[in-house]
């Protein structure tokens, strides 16, 4: 790793009067593409290093969620037309005369992932899969395997990586609020909820208001008096969460277009919105810190499906979150930290052609005292970018 592009500056910071938070859940039509997106690579990684002993080129990160046709109904309900999952992308497909099954790959560990994660959803009547994965161009599967001296992968795209440090109060709220509903015992604890749930947090001063829509599950409500009950529940339990992160005041709202007088309520056969309401897409959900925050610094980028080898547009993003994490909780005067890495395609992934960190302070002291220290941290952080490949590939780095 090289620091001759590394640029330290300070910041400002101080309590904003608005901030809005946003986390689409589980079953979120765009967190289910980001899901599958990143399960076909990790299976892709696994099969490549079981077969050929190294993980090959791929880049899987284009999928489309084609939302069907549903009838939901208490006690019941039927899905009318299936839900449509296109997986797109590029990977090797052979090596030597030895085929990869690419589409199998593709189609069986979406409906496991499918299987695991929607409790209501019947994947093999509510969704039709549709693997359109093909190699790569020749030029980028030769960058892949190219290698320096060093041995070290070359970045296969000019991308940037971004993270902050710490979150906010609001921000562990929100993401707490979905991690704790979908954490439950879904089976067993209030199986009427849907695992398709979004939470908006709005913060202006002191006032916090929360909109939570959970997919309710018809069949297991016999009336909308139990529909009622159960978002009541929903309110209570959220209201709690939000006492516990120091927010004993902040207005709650349920599935806020609900209209009980013509009886129009969120109501669903499989616990997801894809069943008729919505459709998704990698990249148009959570960042890389599992949030949406427009008041934050956010990068565009789609993380979940790129290979964890050599595309810096996943790898820097997961490194930037934490060289800025590092920064904030190891070192007591500074209070908050801003991370930029910026690759250039053929560059070594290990060397970033820009680093930018901001740094906010206590006492006002200036950022650039910490440059050595700022350069022990990304350091360590980056010099570990070939060792998470392991972790990618396991599940244990989150990248929605």
């Amino acid at each position: 790793m090289t620091v001759q592009s590394l640029i330290i500056s300070d910041f400002m910071t101080g309590p904003d009067d608005v901030e809005v938070v946003e986390r689409k859940g589980l079953g979120h039509p765009d967190t289910i593409c980001d899901a599958l997106a990143e399960e076909l690579s990790r299976n892709l990684c696994r099969e490549y290093r079981n077969r050929f002993g190294q993980v090959l080129h791929h880049n899987v990160d284009k999928a489309l969620l084609c939302g069907g046709r549903a009838a939901p109904a208490f006690s019941g309900g039927t899905v009318l037309t299936p839900i449509n999952i296109y997986l797109a992308g590029r990977a090797v497909a052979e090596i030597g005369g030895r085929p990869v099954p690419i589409g199998e790959i593709a189609v069986e560990g979406s409906k496991a992932w499918m299987r695991a994660n929607l409790h209501a959803l019947d994947v093999d009547r509510h969704v039709r899969f549709h693997s359109l994965i093909h190699p790569g161009s020749q030029d980028l599967r030769q960058l892949f395997v190219r290698r320096p001296k060093s041995n070290v992968p070359l970045a296969n795209d000019t991308s940037v990586g971004l993270g902050y440090a710490p979150m906010s109060p609001l921000e562990q709220l929100v993401l707490a609020v979905e991690k704790r509903i979908n954490g439950r015992d879904r089976a067993h604890k209030h199986p009427a909820w849907g695992e398709d749930i979004k939470i908006m947090a709005v913060r202006t001063g002191s006032e916090v208001r929360l909109t939570v829509s959970c997919a309710m599950i018809g069949n297991y409500l016999a009336s909308s008096d139990d529909y009622f009950q159960e978002k009541a529940t929903i309110g209570d339990f959220v209201r709690m969460v939000a006492t516990e992160h120091g927010f004993p005041q902040c207005s709650v709202n349920v599935n806020q277009a609900d209209d009980p007088k013509t009886g129009s309520i969120y109501l669903t056969v499989t616990g997801t919105s894809a069943e008729a309401g919505d459709d998704g897409q990698v990249g148009r959900g959570n960042r890389v810190n599992g949030l949406i925050t427009p008041y934050r610094p956010m990068i565009m980028e789609a993380i979940a499906g790129k290979n964890p080898v050599s595309h810096i547009g996943k790898i820097y993003n997961v490194l930037a979150r934490d060289i800025a994490r590092s920064l904030v909780a190891d070192e007591s005067d500074i209070t908050a930290a801003q991370c930029l890495l910026m690759g250039q395609i053929g560059a070594p992934v290990e060397e970033p052609v820009l680093t930018h960190i901001k740094l906010a302070t206590r006492d006002g002291i200036s950022a650039s005292q910490f440059k050595k220290r700022v350069v022990e941290v990304m350091r360590a952080h980056i010099d570990r970018a070939l060792k998470m490949v392991d972790d990618f590939i396991d599940g244990m780095i989150e990248v929605f």
